[in-house]
């Protein structure tokens, strides 16, 4: 009932067009129940009674009540696919700007694969209960009282012997809807996991050419495959039961009621027209029943499927903190300080960072460098509030970033990183992202100062490009521009630059390196520096390792007083120079 109850406010935003419906149902429930009465005339009056008029009248009522019922049908069918259509619409909607809103940490909890499962294949289960459930649940509901009605009028007794076995049924059904929950729960589960196989694969296809892992990949695909069959075999012989079972159900009600019916009818107790009116009616009663039986079974797959959907709608997300906090901060005035700040992506983990002290002024360019897993993403990580810390605090202006609205906050920084993010659209909508208003000139502004106009106008459809899945059409140097021209475009007083040359050869490097120059012109940036060449000229370096500040200061400074530092230094530069004094 909880799953129901969670299902009502979409529905009840299309509850006129479900009255509707289910009046429809109604007259068309009422026709058929009409159907079974019209037998009794039609045997008392024409195969007993020989009656001409009832031969001419009853042609008639026949076919207006077929056209009365299918007329209604047919509303009833539309009426309820638009209601349903919708709320599965509204409930695809909510879930996917729910997604939108989980902190980035339950990004790296929950696999691709699932939260694309959530979306289509759980929500597309699901409508299985608005649409073919509840429409059938109410016409063959309505059916079974418009031809029980028939039975009690016909003869009560022998109709509650007709209908003493029907409690059998619930019991079963009970039973084994259980059961079929459970397995479809596990169904699309693994369902899940085979699509994130087929995203982990699509996407990492160079890599897995690269390996040669074509196979291994189709064996990882198989034996999750495999799991799936296995399951949906499972709910398949679940299912198969309820048909046999039904069948011999009213398979007994049927030899019951010709039994003793037959036998009223032999002791004139029953007219053979009451008899056949009864029979007709039962008969017709059987299959909404079955349809019942089997609709039992299909809304417990889609409540398994339901309970995935409101597992991800009742997760936390950062919704709330968009627009609550203070306005602003607009811009800086003064400094970010980090003051004390510990964190960790496990409280019960050995912490990432601990009691770090930084300040970093307006307009400076400071550098966080150390060796990996020193925190030093973490560490930037923090400023945007994709993580909070455990303790400490990280304030802009004196005032604690947490005061802010997350939307406030984030519009004040700008990212750049290593992997680069494009979306499969044109070039000018990459670099114009996050801007609902944006002018021509801008785009091309931005285009110019991060050097990506040369190799965009080069290209055939020029900014109405479409650079594909993660920019594929692009090279990586071409990526990382368009993405320092998305950072231009924003526009924003604070810039992250996550190793956002790490990945890029000589030349490539050259250029964006000079992009980036461009966009840290007055703006307070955070650097995140694999490559000590990149930030060599920084107002300061920051040294990371374990988790604390080891030491700061510029380049100079650091090779004479940090060791960390200078081993870094001569890790990278030493080992060239050397390289390049053997080859002279």
């Amino acid at each position: 009932m909880d799953l129901y109850k969670r299902i009502w406010p979409y529905t009840k935003r299309y509850i006129k067009w479900l009255v509707m419906a289910v009046l429809c149902a109604a007259v068309v429930s009422a026709m058929t129940a009409i159907i079974a009465m019209l037998i009794k005339p039609v045997i008392n009056g024409i195969f007993v009674n020989k009656d001409l008029t009832q031969l001419y009248k009853l042609p008639i009522e026949v076919v207006l009540v077929f056209t009365i019922k299918d007329v209604f049908f047919y509303l009833q069918a539309y009426l309820m696919q638009y209601s349903s259509n919708n709320v599965i619409k509204d409930v695809r909607n909510d879930l996917y700007g729910h997604i939108m809103y989980l902190p980035l940490h339950e990004y790296h909890k929950t696999s691709t694969g699932k939260l694309s499962s959530n979306v289509i294949s759980d929500v597309g289960v699901l409508s299985t209960l608005m649409s073919a459930a509840v429409k059938d649940f109410l016409l063959q509901s309505f059916t079974i009282i418009g031809l029980s009605v028939v039975l009690f009028i016909r003869d009560w007794k022998l109709a509650l012997i007709s209908l003493l076995l029907f409690p059998m049924a619930g019991v079963f059904l009970s039973k084994y809807g259980k059961k079929m929950r459970r397995v479809s729960r596990m169904t699309q589960e693994s369902i899940a996991g085979l699509m994130n196989i087929l995203q982990e694969s699509f996407t990492g296809s160079r890599i897995v050419k690269a390996f040669t892992m074509e196979d291994g990949e189709r064996e990882r695909f198989a034996r999750e495959n495999k799991e799936y069959t296995r399951l949906s075999l499972k709910s398949a012989r679940i299912a198969s039961l309820i048909t046999p079972f039904m069948e011999w159900l009213g398979g007994v009600m049927i030899a019951t009621t010709m039994l003793y019916g037959g036998y009223n009818v032999i002791k004139d107790r029953m007219t053979p027209g009451d008899f056949f009116s009864f029979m007709t009616a039962l008969v017709m009663l059987y299959q909404p029943v079955k349809a019942l039986a089997n609709l039992h079974n299909s809304v417990q797959q889609a409540l398994g499927a339901a309970e995935r959907v409101f597992e991800v709608l009742d997760t936390c997300t950062e919704k709330p903190s968009m627009e609550q906090g203070k306005a602003g901060p607009d811009g800086i005035s003064d400094s970010i300080v980090y003051k004390d700040v510990s964190f960790n992506y496990n409280r019960s983990d050995e912490e990432i960072l601990s009691g770090v002290d930084i300040t970093i002024k307006k307009g400076e360019v400071v550098a966080l460098v150390g060796s990996s897993g020193s925190g030093k993403t973490t560490l930037a990580n923090l400023l945007p509030r994709f993580y909070e810390p455990h303790k400490g605090s990280i304030l802009i202006d004196g005032v604690d970033i947490r005061e802010y609205g997350l939307r406030n906050l984030r519009q004040q920084i700008a990212i750049v990183t290593q992997d680069t993010i494009l979306f499969n659209d044109t070039i000018r909508n990459n670099i114009a992202y996050g801007k609902k208003d944006f002018r021509e000139e801008d785009v091309l502004a931005a285009a110019r100062a991060s050097h990506a106009d040369g190799f965009i106008d080069k290209l055939p459809e020029k900014y109405d490009t479409v650079v594909g899945e993660k920019g594929v059409m692009l090279s990586g140097g071409e990526k990382q521009r368009v993405s320092i021209a998305r950072a231009l475009l924003k526009d924003c007083p604070i810039l992250i630059l996550d190793e956002a040359t790490s990945s890029l050869d000589t030349e490539s490097e050259r250029i964006v390196q000079n992009a980036l120059d461009n966009l840290m012109k007055n703006r307070t940036t955070l650097v995140i520096a694999h490559r000590l060449s990149t930030v060599i000229n920084a107002d300061r370096i920051v040294v990371i390792d374990g988790g604390r500040v080891a030491d700061s200061g510029r380049h100079t400074e650091l090779l004479v007083k940090s060791p960390i530092y200078k081993r870094l230094y001569d890790m990278q530069f030493g080992r060239l120079e050397g390289e390049h004094a053997e080859a002279v």
